[in-house]
């Protein structure tokens, strides 16, 4: 099942008010310098095509940013370019002047990305992640965890992606195999396969459980009296 991508609290009450160009407007007046408001322009601008997407519309509007200056000191004294606002500026040029980099992991033969280091199995497993069976990637997997490159958290994070988004006949061996052959990880692996056993088991149990529920049932025997035999909720029954 693919997780939803949910805000923090703080970055959802900053949203809610930053989302908003008046407010947005007061902010960067108030803790961006005056050498900074060809960025300020930009982060007005941003937001208007922010909200005209929220609305509905496709494609990005073209927001031209004016700034009007009738301040004391003459002319306009700082740069009207946001690029400047960099401390490389000729660098910034080149990123945000051009396209932005990519990096297709799909196009990337896997004698390749066995040699991107601690980058590799990230690579690895989302380039192959819609394959048919994940099963068919495990000698990859494996040579990658004779590395020895990645953290135990880093290795059952990608590996709780790779079952909650991937797919495998048999979860639970494909990740007994893995850990027969890395001895590295071994520990991790059997702790993450002896869960899947264990949550395969109590899948069985209730899968068994609603069988018997559903026979009672269907012997006439009323609900109430087969939710109070089996433990099953009403809406488990349903």
């Amino acid at each position: 099942m693919k997780r939803k991508n949910t805000p923090t609290p703080h970055d959802a009450v900053f949203k809610q008010f930053l989302s908003y160009i008046d407010t947005a407007r007061d902010f960067l007046e108030i803790h961006l310098p005056a050498t900074l408001r060809a960025f300020r322009l930009m982060r007005y601008g941003i937001s208007a095509m922010q909200r005209h997407l929220e609305q509905g519309h496709e494609k990005l509007p073209l927001v031209i940013p004016v700034l009007f200056y009738h301040g004391k000191i003459q002319p306009y004294p700082w740069s009207t370019n946001w690029l400047n606002c960099f401390d490389a500026p000729a660098l910034a040029e080149e990123i945000y002047s051009n396209k932005f980099p990519l990096v297709d992991v799909t196009v990337i033969p896997d004698d390749e990305i066995l040699t991107h280091k601690r980058v590799a199995l990230l690579e690895m497993v989302q380039k192959h992640i819609r394959q048919r069976d994940m099963a068919e990637l495990l000698q990859e997997l494996v040579i990658l965890l004779t590395y020895d490159y990645y953290t135990d958290e880093q290795l059952k994070s990608v590996l709780n992606y790779l079952l909650q988004v991937g797919d495998t006949a048999d979860p639970e061996g494909f990740i007994r195999r893995l850990a027969e052959q890395s001895l590295r990880y071994e520990e991790v692996l059997m702790t993450i396969a002896q869960r899947l056993e264990h949550k395969a088991r109590q899948e069985g149990r209730q899968e068994a459980t609603l069988k018997i529920a559903h026979a009672l049932l269907n012997s006439g025997i009323d609900r109430e009296t087969v939710m109070k035999t089996t433990g099953l909720s009403q809406s488990e029954l349903e």
